[in-house]
């Protein structure tokens, strides 16, 4: 044990002197093709400047007489701006999804417009499904976690690989290398592989492979949130959060995963809104920290690759700092790209002008821009810029993906509580199903209640949204005197601007009144995982770790016993179970 202790010891100090020793190598643009040539020496000092702001665009195809259309189409024909990023939310505002013939037919008119091809962008954290319809839907990371085979990301890797180029998009902001070790985060959570930084550091190296072994096609792939965003309970796109680890801490469990998607190669990092004290001042972002971005990740880490700020208009940015100050600091703290300011062109005025002040050098401007040229014409857009939309019917939603992503969802759940054997469901026809969805129009939930209703043999199935008054849920709760036994499905996930994962509305007293009746209550957490504590004493506890169809199927197919249930818990569910536990239901 001694020796042991002493191996780790040191380990550690040359870790933590790692990071702490000064600079030893210049960061070097990479060398320049004959396409990034062409292009540089094509462009203005102001179009430059321009190419390395990257702004959102609904994917659904915009009248040409909007507004909307007007606006990205000014961004991208006369600021010409580098490139673009596909969302589903504008001004805390759901916008409509895009379908893939649309997405593509629509991008290929923009990249037509674009005197430089534009790289597109996507936050494909479920594959393309989570900004896309119709493509192949996959649950969140954390299940992929509970069902503990790398070679299941490895596949969703090639897959996202695939559809985001079918569809015209190069560049998946993904995979989430952030440990999630803090169960109070409100926007981490299921997003991450979980509270094991070996066990995110393996996910994470398989993603990128899966999504690097695509030939003929290949994709950007992003690592985020640099330096890590597990450990907080602050959504940064409210306000800036902040690490309270020591530098010990960060190089064993924060940092970890990201050294091991360096070493994988990945192509790009992603910054985070949030403080680190032990790396740098107390109140700077380390999107905006010279000390984390160019001391840490470039010099000590030795990352080549392109570094990009997450969303610049973020709360954890945008409320302490202007659009145009914002994009300054981030690009002095060695950020090559700014994505989403608040304001394109108030940040294009502020770079420009702080190039005009001498402040910032335009060999910083051209050393960000020869790596974002690079890209492209690494991902063959000087060859060819659109896509055909014909071809994209043979790419997306295949069925063998889609069986895999089953598979997934099937071998993540996981069963970390079962008083009595109440699950698999003994007598399903004597049972009384609750579905605690998320929003009154939510599809999520829909799934789930389906299968249930064609399962249950007639049993009362209840559904539930958090608008609906206590006078509906005393009532069903009344109706529960008849069953034997009591399942309560709760949705529960991640969303940017909500600020926590609790229970929204009358649902925690719901089920603290179902627990009362004395009935055996399962509980079933479609989302967060870390439900349960505060709802310690039912019967049994499922999690599912995600709110997709798949999920959803899945978690009623082992409820009634038709799959086995193995799943492993990725993080631990404090007072209830520890992160590698799971009780193992029907078999191997």
């Amino acid at each position: 044990m001694g020796r042991i202790a002493v191996r780790l010891t040191l380990a550690t100090w040359l870790c933590l002197s790692a990071v702490a020793s000064p600079p030893k190598k210049p960061v070097r643009a990479p060398a320049q093709g004959s396409a990034v040539r062409r292009w540089m020496s094509s462009l203005t000092l102001r179009e430059k400047v321009a190419q390395l702001l990257f702004v959102a665009f609904a994917g659904a195809p915009a009248n040409a007489g909007s507004r909307e259309y007007r606006q990205i189409t000014k961004l991208v024909r006369e600021m010409r701006v580098g490139g673009l990023v596909l969302v589903n939310v504008r001004d805390n505002r759901l916008v409509p999804r895009a379908e893939p013939y649309g997405l593509a037919t629509f991008l290929n008119r923009l990249q037509k417009m674009a005197k430089i091809p534009l790289l597109v962008a996507g936050d494909f954290e479920r594959g393309a499904s989570m900004r896309v319809d119709a493509t192949t839907i996959f649950p969140h990371a954390m299940a992929f976690a509970a069902a503990a085979d790398p070679s299941l990301t490895r596949y969703q890797g090639e897959v996202t690989a695939r559809e985001a180029r079918a569809l015209g998009v190069h560049w998946v902001f993904y995979p989430v290398a952030d440990v999630n070790n803090n169960p109070d985060n409100p926007i981490i959570n299921i997003r991450s592989f979980g509270e094991n930084p070996e066990v995110v550091a393996r996910h994470v190296t398989a993603f990128i492979e899966g999504a690097h072994a695509v030939q003929g096609a290949p994709v950007l792939v992003t690592a985020k949130h640099f330096p890590g965003h597990g450990d907080t309970a602050v959504d940064s796109h409210l306000n800036l959060a902040s690490i309270p680890a020591d530098r010990e801490r960060l190089n064993l469990v924060e940092l970890a995963p990201f050294r091991a998607a360096i070493a994988a190669g990945v192509d790009s990092i992603m910054t985070a809104h949030l403080a680190v004290p032990a790396l740098a001042e107390p109140d700077v972002p380390a999107t905006l920290s010279p000390a984390i971005l160019t001391g840490l990740l470039r010099e000590q880490l030795g990352f080549r690759g392109l570094v990009v700020t997450d969303a610049l208009e973020m709360g954890g940015i945008a409320k302490g700092f202007s659009a145009g100050d914002a994009a300054v600091r981030a690009l002095e703290a060695g950020a090559d790209l700014l994505l989403m300011p608040s304001d394109p062109e108030a940040a294009l005025k502020g770079v420009m002008a702080a190039l005009a002040s001498g402040r910032l050098k335009r060999k910083r401007i051209e050393d960000s821009l020869a790596r974002v040229l690079h890209a492209k014409q690494r991902l063959g857009l000087d060859r060819r810029r659109v896509v055909d939309p014909e071809a994209i019917v043979d790419v997306v939603n295949s069925p063998e993906a889609n069986a895999r992503a089953q598979e997934v969802a099937d071998r993540s759940i996981t069963l970390a509580k079962n008083e009595g054997q109440l699950v698999p469901l003994r007598t399903p026809a004597q049972t009384c199903f609750l579905v605690l969805t998320e929003g009154r129009y939510a599809t999520a939930g829909q799934a789930l209640t389906q299968e249930l209703r064609r399962r249950s043999g007639g049993a009362e199935v209840l559904v539930f949204d958090p608008t609906t008054p206590w006078l509906l849920m005393e009532e069903a709760v009344r109706k529960t005197a008849a069953c034997e036994s009591i399942v309560a499905a709760a949705f529960a996930t991640v969303a940017a601007f909500r600020g926590s994962l609790a229970l929204p509305g009358e649902y925690p007293k719901l089920l603290e009144a179902l627990i009362a009746t004395g009935k055996p209550v399962a509980l079933m957490a479609m989302g967060n995982p870390y439900l349960v504590r505060h709802f310690p004493k039912v019967s049994a506890y499922i999690a599912a770790y995600s709110t997709v169809p798949p999920s959803e199927i899945a978690a009623v197919k082992a409820l009634f016993g038709e799959i086995p249930i193995r799943g492993r818990l990725p993080v631990t569910i404090p007072g209830v179970a520890e992160c590698g536990t799971g009780i193992i239901s029907g078999g191997q």
